[in-house]
């Protein structure tokens, strides 16, 4: 990289490839951050500050950031001696076999695509769906083909447009994923018409997602029309059923004591159906439905910035697994225009009401806004509505809780996942209830009674 300066700003740096980031991580550089009024320069560890934000160098108000010209050529050095031996795989043509190994070669067409091509094929896909839409007798098998393909295009267009902007600063990245943003939102809606509650149970449904070639994009497409099938059980259930009557009437015996663990701080008698839920138990409306769906659909668009671990075969790291949620919200929020309800969705789903297990995106978050507001108190333990999240009322999101259920049984009962056993739904189910509700309050106990009605009674017969 040729410098005319002492110093090179560390912007056009990382754009240079992820090779120069992951050697100034490794490598814990020094980054010199001058401040753009004073002109007050001092120095930062690289990885210090990219721990904090994978995108620290981008669009800040404040400082700027730069690389000595004689630590680059350093950095230089090292790539180029790996590069020789082999070592890193820092070239396009390698970087696009593993890729390919991982995802297949499907998924290296779609990101060799221009963007006005990726956004005319699911302009495609979405037409699919519409003429599916109309068809009478609706032919099952065609519905069934027809979500899984263009879910799992729509997974990897949206990864492939997401990976192309993640060095761009936000204004750019955003005017320059619009029309994917808007042609997936639109095939969400297509395809919200054709969900139907069966597909959870589909046997054709898990056999043609597992001709994907990635188990990323796999556990995206599952967790997308199984989400879909759920919510639109549970609209169907609240609307036409006593189902919320009958959560009052056993509330207090089967229930009352894993809310009131959540909320301590509450006095038992005020712990009602209500409490738990704020506002009350209800169906979810139209729009609101296509926000949650789109965060369902992009949940784990963040493994983008670490797909050749996610994809591959190397030996679990809970760091780049956790982090995965703090850039897929950041890349949501910053890269793209789609929802909040969708950042928060890839945000949350892992939180696990606040035990240590969780990732704790939300407890971050909830300690900086209480240097604010040291008073605040979640005395509630769900909220449906985006402004009460944002306020910090509830402990979590509705979507967000409903994708943890669906994230960690289709993890339990995945035949693809290498590092466990593999569980049959039952086995999926007792575990679930056994860890993730008796043993310790993680998924929430009414949702995932309900998830297990909603089991029963989709099962094939």
């Amino acid at each position: 990289m040729e410098t005319k300066s002492s110093l090179v700003l560390l912007q056009k740096v990382v754009a240079a490839g992820k090779h120069y980031i992951d050697t100034c991580f490794l490598e814990d550089v020094r980054v010199i951050c001058i401040n753009k009024e004073t002109k007050k320069s001092k120095f930062m560890p690289f990885k210090v500050m990219y721990d904090n934000n994978r995108q620290f160098w981008l669009k800040n108000e404040t400082w700027e950031y730069y690389l000595a010209g004689d630590e680059l050529a350093e950095i230089e050095e090292k790539i180029a001696k790996l590069n020789s031996r082999q070592e890193r795989p820092v070239t396009e043509e390698t970087e696009n076999d593993i890729i390919s190994q991982n995802l297949g070669n499907e998924y290296i067409n779609f990101a060799a695509m221009p963007e006005q091509e990726r956004v005319e094929h699911i302009k495609e896909c979405k037409n699919r769906l519409d003429a599916l839409i109309t068809q009478k007798p609706r032919q099952e098998q065609l519905v069934t083909e027809a979500l899984v393909e263009t879910t799992r295009d729509a997974v990897m267009h949206n990864y492939a447009s997401l990976m192309d902007v993640m060095n761009l600063a936000e204004d750019e990245a955003k005017n320059q994923t619009r029309d994917m943003v808007e042609g997936t939102r639109n095939l969400i809606k297509a395809s919200s018409q054709l969900i139907s509650s069966d597909i959870f149970n589909d046997d054709l449904m898990n056999a043609l997602v597992s001709k994907s070639n990635g188990t990323t994009i796999q556990h995206m497409t599952r967790v997308y029309l199984k989400g879909l099938a759920f919510l639109s059980y549970y609209n169907k259930l609240v609307s036409s059923s006593s189902i919320i009557n009958k959560l009052r009437i056993v509330f207090d015996e089967e229930y009352h004591n894993f809310y009131q663990t959540l909320l301590p701080h509450v006095h038992p008698d005020d712990i009602t159906l209500e409490r738990v839920f704020l506002g009350g138990m209800r169906m979810i409306p139209e729009n609101t439905f296509y926000n949650w769906a789109i965060g369902f659909l992009v949940h784990d668009i963040g493994k983008a910035a670490a797909m050749e671990y996610h994809e591959g075969e190397a030996a679990y790291n809970r760091d780049i697994v956790v982090d995965h949620v703090n850039v897929g919200y950041s890349s949501i929020i910053n890269k793209t225009n789609y929802p909040k309800d969708a950042s928060l969705i890839a945000a949350y789903h892992h939180e696990y009401y606040g035990h240590p297990s969780g990732y704790g995106f939300f407890r971050t978050c909830l300690d900086e806004h209480k240097k604010i507001n040291p008073q605040i108190k979640q005395d509630f333990c769900i909220t449906y509505d985006l402004e009460s999240m944002m306020e910090y009322e509830a402990m979590a999101f509705f979507p967000a809780k409903i994708l943890e259920i669906i994230d960690v049984f289709d993890s339990l009962t995945d035949s693809s996942r290498k590092y466990r056993k593999v569980m049959t739904t039952e086995e999926a189910i007792a575990t679930m209830r056994e860890e993730f509700i008796e043993k310790h309050h993680k998924i929430d106990i009414i949702l995932f009674d309900l998830f297990l009605k909603f089991i029963r009674e989709t099962a094939s017969p």
